[in-house]
């Protein structure tokens, strides 16, 4: 008797600690492979909303792609702009350009008008979520906003004015060009794709479709979960470059990586001197590693970025000298000096020639327009490209 009930006792206690492992194991399945399945049923659910919202009831044997139907990001009746401005006061709650978990994609934020002044864009895709700007190069004009995404094939110097308020701030996601990722796609898209009919433009802006509006929401909506940041982000990434080499100006992106013609060389000399521009450039070596003649390197220079090739060098330091007194703390000596000047005297007229205000005055116009404190000490590597709002 003692025994049976010895056994007895046992498989109770079996059973109960297999009913509390079922327990965890159901736990576990909620906590994780569950949360996935519900946030992809709402996933689905709002891209079905998004669509029925968008068009009237039609045959049930007619189907339809979501991305196809979504409403451009930011247009007036879209039922996700009031998510996406929740998600930038979440994410980048400050003017300026904030940096995302992921790198590569910065958010930048106004959020009271801005004149026209002097900025440089590293090679991007500036989607607009609200708000507009209008940039200025040479004799070109170009609007981007919630209906048209600016595209940067090349890092070009331009100038840009903001319109922006405190009730509507502007707003838009800035996601780099990488030339890696670009080479891999059109690997992939070499089938398909043809020679490039006309010349390419460094700078453009183009309509913003509704395939790439879906991806630019989704996007946003990964970088507010750091584990959807670090699986889905890579992803949504890849198709927005995509969904740009695949659109009206894509030759302009795969032009500057293939170095085929005229636009590709001049390409390769600007990551050139983007990457050595501290360094003693001359327009001799610039030409000869184009494989151009000197009069046909200036020609064609000035034609994609309206400047001189020296000019460009000059413009190219001067930016990143103001990026190391406004974030840095460098002085204008030492600034100057950085990126590649010998005389500190030239290098304040020139930098007032440039963006109108001398260095102290602009570090102080910087610090009160984007709300900045003082920066730290400590001297960061410089960037290879410069970025701005």
């Amino acid at each position: 008797m003692i025994r049976q009930g010895f056994h007895s006792r046992g498989r109770e206690r079996t059973g109960e600690y297999l009913n509390v492992l079922k327990i965890c194991l159901k736990l576990l399945a909620m906590s994780a492979v569950g949360r996935l399945v519900l946030n992809f049923k709402h996933y689905s659910l709002a891209r079905h909303y998004t669509v029925m919202s968008t068009r009237s009831v039609e045959p049930a044997s007619v189907t339809h792609d979501p991305a196809e139907q979504a409403p451009a990001v930011g247009s007036p009746g879209d039922p996700t702009q009031q998510r996406l401005v929740d998600l930038f006061d979440l994410l980048a709650p400050k003017p300026g350009v904030t940096r995302s978990s992921f790198d590569g994609v910065n958010l930048l934020r106004a959020n009271s008008p801005m004149p026209r002044m002097p900025v440089m864009y590293e090679p991007s895709i500036v989607i607009v979520c609200q708000g507009r700007k209008r940039g200025f190069l040479g004799d070109q004009v170009f609007q981007y906003d919630a209906q048209q995404y600016l595209v940067l094939s090349v890092p070009l110097p331009f100038e840009c004015e903001t319109e922006a308020s405190p009730e509507e701030p502007f707003l838009a996601i800035s996601v780099r060009v990488d030339l890696t990722m670009v080479a891999e796609l059109l690997m992939a898209l070499n089938e398909t794709q043809g020679a490039t009919q006309n010349e390419p433009l460094g700078i453009y802006s183009t309509p913003l479709d509704p395939a790439l509006s879906n991806a630019v929401q989704r996007l946003m909506d990964a970088l507010a979960s750091p584990l959807d940041a670090r699986i889905l982000v890579p992803g949504v990434v890849r198709e927005i470059c995509y969904r740009v080499l695949t659109g009206e100006q894509g030759d302009a992106i795969r032009a500057a990586l293939t170095h085929q013609n005229h636009f590709g060389r001049i390409a390769k000399a600007l990551r050139r001197i983007h990457a050595d521009y501290q360094g003693q450039l001359d327009v001799d070596t610039l030409a000869s590693e184009a494989g151009m003649s000197l009069a046909v390197f200036h020609a064609q220079f000035k034609a994609v970025t309206a400047t001189s090739p020296m000019q460009y060098v000059k413009t190219t330091r001067l930016h990143h000298a103001r990026l190391l007194m406004a974030h840095d703390g460098l002085n204008a000596g030492a600034a100057a000096a950085r990126v590649g000047y010998e005389s500190a005297s030239q290098f304040s007229r020139e930098f007032k020639r440039l963006f109108g205000l001398s260095p102290v005055d602009e570090v102080k116009r910087m610090r009160t327009v984007y709300d900045a404190p003082p920066p730290p000490r400590v001297v960061k590597p410089v960037p290879r490209y410069v970025t701005a709002v």
